[in-house]
């Protein structure tokens, strides 16, 4: 917590502290005989102010950071007592320095109890709303240190979501290139473009929080082209954008992680439509729909994404929770060797 709000607590716990005196001691001369102001200033010195202030700061900076924080609760209770029992004496020697030394036993020894008793719940019940004032502060400090601690933690997440690149899709694309270069020079070319913008694309573009759709629909775009070097069959994927994505924005990386898992567990290239890819994007929501064919060696506890406990999925869902909270809504399904991906994001 900033320190001009610490002592913005503290004035305005003293200001409402004083303000209280003030009211009783307007309440009292109007009740009694009008008593001489400075005599009234010395009383309240020695009974609600200097005793108040010490076993109040005391509490706060001895007793809270050592006792209670630890929740050792019996010498809170030891300490805190002492320390109020002290403060009324010292209180008491004050008046008596001030007011004369017949003040505290005007009455005998009952007086001068009563007005310690006094002294002491005044300064006791000071000290505990110094407890409940740091306990504040050292709460909304905790919460603060929590949600920075989370923050990074996300950042770090975020980071491993957007460098996951397939090392495998990398080499192979590489390796796809190097071999089209023997028979087709030109196109090979255009292929290693599509790389380094994909790549250029990952370094740049996904330092900020939010992108434009039609530079993750173009990122998509060429890394599926990029995928389509390795089979020969021009139907094995299809992607298809529904609607304009003028002036759309959206988190970068949000739809390739679920590209990626699809392209991995459809190994036979040769099956018409085994994957399909829809962007379904209207005022209010983008709807992203994954469907590919996998093979029927993969179980669901070795399908990517299916069950919670993978790390990829439980980064997506985290991330999606944390950029999108109660704005999202996200389906996964896999039936009959079709696994399905409905992502639903609203604007």
């Amino acid at each position: 917590m900033k320190k001009s709000i610490i002592v913005f607590i503290h004035t305005s716990f003293w200001g409402c502290y004083f303000l209280l005196l003030f009211v009783i001691i307007v309440a009292s001369n109007a009740l009694s005989k009008p008593t001489n102001t400075f005599y009234i200033l010395k009383l309240v010195m020695g009974f609600a102010v200097v005793p108040s202030l010490i076993v109040f700061y005391a509490f706060y900076f001895f007793l809270f950071p050592k006792y209670l924080k630890n929740k050792q609760v019996i010498p809170i209770l030891i300490y805190g007592i002492l320390i109020a029992i002290s403060a009324s004496l010292l209180g008491s020697l004050l008046l008596s320095s001030l007011l004369g030394r017949d003040f505290m036993f005007k009455d005998g020894f009952n007086s001068f109890f009563t007005e310690i008793t006094t002294i002491f719940l005044i300064s006791l019940i000071c000290g505990a709303i110094s407890l409940i004032i740091k306990g504040f502060i050292i709460w909304y400090e905790e919460i603060k240190l929590k949600e920075e601690l989370n923050l990074r933690n996300y950042e770090m997440e975020l980071a491993l979501v957007k460098a996951q690149l397939d090392p495998h899709f990398l080499f192979n694309t590489i390796n796809n290139i190097d071999m089209l270069l023997l028979k087709n020079a030109t196109q090979a070319s255009e292929y290693l473009n599509k790389l380094a913008d994909i790549l250029r694309f990952m370094l740049f573009e996904t330092k900020s929080d939010k992108i434009l759709l039609s530079k993750e629909i173009e990122y998509i775009k060429k890394y599926i082209e990029l995928q389509k070097i390795r089979t020969s069959n021009p139907d094995f994927v299809n992607f298809s954008v529904i609607e304009n994505t003028k002036n759309k924005i959206i988190a970068p990386m949000i739809f390739i992680p679920f590209i990626e898992n699809a392209f991995k567990h459809t190994t036979n290239r040769k099956i018409k439509n085994a994957i399909n890819i829809s962007l379904i994007i209207e005022n209010e929501s983008i709807k992203f729909i994954c469907e590919n064919i996998y093979d029927n060696k993969y179980s669901n506890e070795n399908l990517p994404l299916v069950k919670s406990n993978g790390l990829g999925n439980l980064l997506i869902e985290k991330r999606l929770s944390l950029i999108y909270p109660e704005k999202h809504t996200l389906k996964i399904n896999n039936k009959n060797n079709i696994y399905l991906v409905d992502l639903t994001i609203s604007n």
